[in-house]
C-alpha cells in the first residue's frame, strides 16, 4: 500500500477523533477540512449551533424491559454513522499481529544476505507493514476498541491466521544465510502474504462487514497490493531456482526451451483452420465494459489482468490423442485432425475434421472414432454458428461416432445426446463377438433443459431421476452406429446403506489449510483395466476403485480422498494393475498452479498401491520447476513408459511442460526426464500447454493447446539404459490391435509368445 494513501486515511481517521471528542462547530469542522473533495465538508454533513439542540425529544429505546433514553442530536447522528461489526475489530486485531511478524522476518535480511533485491524488498515491506499497522490502530482507537494485539513469539495465537510462520520457521530463517535465507525468506513471506488474502476472505464471508468506507478502501488496497507483491516475490524465487524450467523466455514459436534426456524429433503447427492467423495465440481481447485503468497495468495481478480480456469465441484449443496402427488423431475443441505416422515417428496430416463442440477427447475402435462434446453451443450437424436457444433440439451434447475407414472422408455415423454431455469416455469393450462397443461417458457440464431432453431432470431435492449422481454405459453397434443409445445410467456414489445418491464427498474443504472440493456428483474421467476386472474413477471429491467384472454393473469397492486434491481428475494403472496414479487438477487447468509458493500436495499426483482390492496411499509427486503466473501448470494427462520391471509415467503439465516420472517404488517417485518452453506471453496467463503426453510406438507425443503437436524421444541416461528404451518401443499389446485409448489400459508385453486372445466383450 501506498505510503501516501495510508497517510491521507489517518489524516481523515484524526478528524474523526477530534470530532468525537468535543463539540463541533462549523467553523472549527471546515478549518480541519484539508481535502474538499471528501465529501467532510458538505453543507449537509455540517452540525452548527442551530442543530445542536432541539425542542422534540430523541429517544433511543432499549431491550425489551429496559428503560428507554433521551440522546442529543450529536450521539443520534453518531449512532447513524456506525459502519462496523465485531468481525472487522477481530480482523484488525488479528492483521496487526499478522504484519508485526512480517516486520520481525523483514528485519533478519540486513544481516543474513547480501542480496540487494532481497534487502530492498524487505524494507519496502517493512516500511508498508509499519503505516499499515498505524492506520489499524488508529482506526481502533478511534472507535474506542482494544488493539489488543499479542507479541508476534505467541505461538498459539500465531497458528490461529493463515499463513503466519512457525517458531521453528522463525528459528530457521535466522540460522540461515545468503541464498539459503533468500529462498526461505521469500516462500515463508509470499505465504504469508497470501495468508493475508485469506484472512480478508474469511472476513467477508461475515454480513456487514467492510461496510466503513475507510476500512473498505484499506482491505481493498490490501489485497490488490499483497497480490502484486506475491508476484514480484514469486519472481524473485523463480529466478533463484537452480531449474533450468524456471527462466525461460517467453514467445509463442519463439519461446525458451529446457529438455533433460529427451530428444524433440519434431514439432508441427496447428493445421490451417484450427487456428485464427490473425491471433494465432488466442489472445483475448479487451471486454467493451471494462473500465479498467491500462495506466495501473503494473498495480495489477496478473491474474486480474488476464481476466480483464474476453477470450475468443470460438476455442481452437488442441485436447485428446488417440493411436491404431500408424494412424494418430488429435482432438481439438474445434474438430480432430488425422495423420499417419511415418517410420521415423513424424505425424504427416491426412485430413481435418471440423465440429466444434469441446471438448474433444477422442477414441478409435476399429474403423469407428467416438469424440466427446460437452459445449452448449455444439450443433447436431457439426454447423459453425452455433445454437443461442436456451432448448434446440439443433444443440448437440454428448457422443459423436464418426467412420474414418476413409481417412480422406470422415462421416458422421452416429450420435447420442446425454443430460450432462460427454467431458471424456472410456471404452470398455467390445465389439468383439456381440459387435457391440461398451463405453463408460463422464458428463460434468450442468444438466440440460428438460425441454431438449426430457428424461434429464436437474437438482430437485427428492427426485431420484436427477441425471446427477451418475455415470452413462452407452452401446455403440458396430454395424449400424446410428442406433447407438444409452442403455443404463447407474448412481455410483449412492449411499449402500441409506440409497442417497450423493453418498459420497459432499463438497467443502476438509479443515484448515486444505483444499475446497465441489461434491462428488460426476467423474471425469474412468480409467478402465479390463484383464484385471478393474476401473479407476477420478470423480471430483474422491478416488474410486471399481469391480467392472459385469462392465454394465460397476460396483465401487474402495473410495479414498485426499485433503490437498481440489478435482480429482484423471487416473493411471501400473502395467500389472496392482497401482494407480490419480492427478489433481486444481484450478481446472486455466491458473497458474506451480508457482514458488504453491504446495507439493496440490495440483499433483497422488500415488496408491492397491493391496487386497482396497487403495493405499504411497506418496504425491508435482512437477518440481516453480513456473511463473504467467503459466497454467496443473498435474494434466498421461501414459506408462512399457519399460520392463519399472513404472515410468510421461505426463503433461500444461505450460509445466512434460515430465518423465519414475514410480517403481510408490513411495519415492523420481523425474527423470522433462521438456518445457516459457509462457506463450510475458504479461498475461494465456491458457496453453500440453494437454496430453502419450508414449506410442517409440515416441512420445505431446497436444500442445495453442502451439500444436510435439513429437519425442527418450535418451540413455542414469535412470533408463539404451536397452531399457529399446524394450520399451518393442512392446505390444497383449491383446487386440496395436492401439492405444485415452482411459483404457491394455497391458502390454515384451517377449514373442503367442498373445491371448481375450474377448473382453463376452
Amino acid at each position: 500500500m501506498h505510503k501516501l494513501d495510508i497517510r491521507k486515511k489517518l489524516y481523515l481517521l484524526s478528524l474523526i477523533i477530534l470530532g468525537s471528542c468535543s463539540p463541533a462547530n462549523e467553523t472549527d469542522l471546515i478549518d480541519s477540512c484539508a481535502d474538499p473533495e471528501s465529501g467532510l465538508c458538505d453543507e449537509s454533513n455540517v452540525i452548527n449551533e442551530e442543530n445542536v439542540s432541539s425542542v422534540h425529544p430523541i429517544i433511543l429505546p432499549g431491550a425489551p424491559g429496559e428503560e428507554s433514553q433521551r440522546i442529543d442530536p450529536i450521539t443520534a447522528t453518531n449512532i447513524a454513522s456506525t459502519s462496523y461489526v465485531k468481525a472487522d475489530v477481530n480482523f484488525l486485531q488479528g492483521m496487526i499481529v499478522h504484519h508485526k511478524q512480517a516486520i520481525q522476518m523483514s528485519n533478519m535480511a540486513d544481516k543474513r544476505t547480501n542480496n540487494k533485491i532481497i534487502i530492498d524488498l524487505a524494507n519496502r515491506i517493512d516500511s508498508s507493514q509499519e503505516d499499515e499497522i498505524n492506520f489499524m490502530e488508529n482506526w481502533l482507537v478511534s472507535r474506542e476498541e482494544k488493539i489488543s494485539y499479542m507479541h508476534a513469539d505467541q505461538h498459539d495465537h500465531q497458528m490461529a491466521m493463515s499463513g503466519m510462520a512457525s517458531s521453528d520457521e522463525l528459528l530457521d530463517l535466522k540460522n540461515s544465510k545468503s541464498t539459503d535465507f533468500d529462498k526461505l525468506f521469500l516462500r515463508l513471506m509470499i505465504n504469508h502474504h497470501d495468508g493475508a488474502l485469506k484472512m480478508v476472505k474469511d472476513l467477508k464471508e461475515y454480513p456487514g462487514t467492510t461496510h466503513d468506507p475507510i476500512l473498505n478502501e484499506f482491505v481493498s488496497d490490501l489485497v490488490n497490493d499483497q497480490g502484486v507483491e506475491i508476484e514480484r516475490m514469486n519472481g524473485i524465487a523463480v529466478n533463484l531456482s537452480d531449474d533450468p524450467r524456471s527462466r525461460l523466455l517467453p514467445g509463442l514459436f519463439d519461446a525458451g526451451e529446457a529438455i533433460k534426456n529427451l530428444k524433440l524429433v519434431k514439432t508441427l503447427k496447428k493445421p490451417v483452420g484450427f487456428y485464427n492467423p490473425s491471433n494465432p495465440k488466442a489472445k483475448g481481447v479487451k471486454k467493451i465494459n471494462d473500465e479498467g485503468d491500462d495506466k495501473d497495468h503494473e498495480n495489477k495481478t496478473t491474474e486480474e489482468l488476464s481476466k480483464s480480456l474476453r477470450s475468443p469465441i470460438l476455442s481452437f484449443a488442441n485436447t485428446d490423442m488417440a493411436f491404431r496402427d500408424n494412424l494418430l488423431v488429435t482432438g481439438s475443441y474445434h474438430g480432430f485432425n488425422i495423420y499417419e505416422i511415418n517410420t521415423n515417428g513424424i505425424p504427416e496430416l491426412l485430413s481435418s475434421v471440423v465440429c466444434p463442440g469441446g471438448q474433444g477427447d477422442v477414441s478409435i475402435v476399429e474403423d469407428l472414432l467416438i469424440m466427446s462434446v460437452e459445449e452448449t453451443r455444439s450443433r447436431l450437424n457439426c454447423g459453425l454458428e452455433g445454437v443461442s436457444e436456451e432448448a434446440s433440439l439443433d444443440r448437440f451434447r454428448g457422443i459423436r461416432i464418426f467412420d474414418i475407414s476413409d481417412v480422406y472422408e470422415p462421416r458422421q455415423v452416429g450420435a447420442v445426446q446425454t443430460c450432462r454431455g460427454s467431458h471424456t469416455h472410456s471404452v470398455v469393450s467390445g465389439p468383439g463377438t456381440s459387435g457391440k462397443i461398451v463405453i463408460y461417458n463422464s458428463g460434468t457440464a450442468s444438466v440440460r433443459d428438460e425441454e431438449e431432453m426430457e428424461e434429464c431432470i436437474g437438482n430437485i431435492a427428492g427426485d431420484s431421476r436427477t441425471a446427477l449422481f451418475r455415470i452413462d454405459i452407452i452401446e455403440i453397434p458396430i454395424s449400424n452406429p446410428s442406433e447407438s443409445r444409452i442403455v443404463s445410467s447407474p448412481t455410483v456414489f449412492a449411499d449402500p446403506n441409506t440409497g442417497a445418491l450423493g453418498g459420497l464427498w459432499i463438497g467443502g474443504d476438509h479443515g484448515d489449510d486444505t483444499q475446497e472440493t465441489s461434491r462428488t456428483d460426476q467423474c471425469h474421467d474412468i480409467t478402465v483395466f479390463p484383464s484385471a476386472n478393474l476401473a479407476a474413477g477420478a470423480c471430483s471429491g474422491n478416488g474410486i476403485l471399481f469391480d467392472i467384472t459385469d462392465p454394465y454393473n460397476p460396483e465401487r469397492i474402495d473410495v479414498v480422498t485426499d485433503v490437498g486434491f481440489a478435482y480429482w481428475h484423471s487416473a493411471t494403472f501400473n502395467n500389472d494393475g496392482t497401482k494407480i496414479i490419480f492427478t489433481d487438477e486444481w484450478g481446472g487447468g486455466g491458473r497458474a498452479r506451480c508457482r514458488a509458493w504453491d504446495p507439493l500436495d496440490w495440483g499433483a499426483n497422488a500415488i496408491y498401491d492397491i493391496v487386497d482390492g482396497k487403495l493405499e496411499f504411497r506418496s504425491h509427486y508435482k512437477m518440481p520447476a516453480p513456473q511463473l503466473e504467467t503459466e497454467n501448470c496443473v498435474a494434466h494427462n498421461g501414459s506408462l513408459i512399457p519399460v520392463p520391471g519399472k513404472d515410468i509415467l510421461v505426463q503433461a503439465w500444461y505450460q509445466g511442460g512434460i515430465s518423465v516420472m519414475d514410480f517403481t517404488d510408490s513411495s519415492n517417485p523420481k523425474e527423470v526426464a522433462f521438456f518445457d518452453r516459457g509462457p506463450i506471453d510475458k504479461d498475461i496467463l494465456i491458457t496453453g500447454g500440453y494437454w496430453s503426453a502419450y508414449y506410442y510406438n517409440g515416441y512420445i507425443y505431446g497436444t500442445e493447446i495453442t502451439r500444436g503437436l510435439d513429437v519425442f524421444e527418450l535418451i540413455p541416461s542414469e535412470y533408463l539404459s539404451k536397452e531399457e528404451i529399446y524394450q520399451a518401443s518393442e512392446a505390444y499389446p497383449l491383446y487386440g490391435p496395436k492401439a492405444f485409448n485415452p482411459q483404457q489400459q491394455i497391458p502390454l508385453g515384451w517377449s514373442d509368445i503367442k498373445k491371448l486372445q481375450i474377448n473382453l466383450s463376452e
